[in-house]
């Protein structure tokens, strides 16, 4: 069941605290001044989920070449996280959107109500904290991360004018 609305660039990102770890928390506020790459996406172990979190982990060079900070989030609880990241040998945070179930999901517009998971979503936020790029996939569909890219570089063309 596709969820509401996500929200679209031009709006200013909604700030959010989410655990990273049992101990602990990570807010989008923290990374003002540099840009961040929101991947949400449905559970930790599914087939898709997996190759897409792969993937951003394979590229995270050309992300950091961008100074940009990438956030996996799914509604999966932070053991399930910590597990699925060391599997995966991830080298990016995992939040967890857990409890309560889906709110920051929710406040993105990409709350799957009928599933209880997040949409595979993407959203590019700028240093200032504006949403620049946001895509929503195919549940079944990795998006891989050329939207990503050229979102960055657009940004980045435009600091240097």
């Amino acid at each position: 069941m596709p969820s509401s609305t996500p929200l679209q660039p031009g709006t200013r990102a909604p700030d959010f605290t989410l655990r990273s770890t049992p101990d602990k928390t990570v807010s989008l506020g923290e990374f003002r001044s540099r840009p961040v790459i929101l991947a949400f996406y449905p559970a930790d172990f599914s087939p898709v989920c997996g190759d897409e979190m792969a993937l951003f982990n394979e590229i995270l060079p050309e992300f950091n070449r961008f100074n940009a900070q990438l956030l996996g989030i799914s509604v999966d609880n932070i053991w399930s996280h910590l597990a699925f990241s060391k599997a995966r040998n991830l080298g990016f945070p995992l939040l967890s959107d857990f409890n309560p179930k889906g709110s920051v999901a929710q406040q993105y517009g990409v709350y799957r109500q009928g599933d209880g998971t997040a949409e595979r979503a993407l959203f590019v936020i700028d240093g200032d904290g504006v949403i620049r790029w946001s895509y929503v996939s195919p549940i079944g569909v990795n998006p891989g991360a050329n939207g990503i890219l050229a979102a960055l570089e657009s940004l980045d063309a435009k600091e240097e004018k």
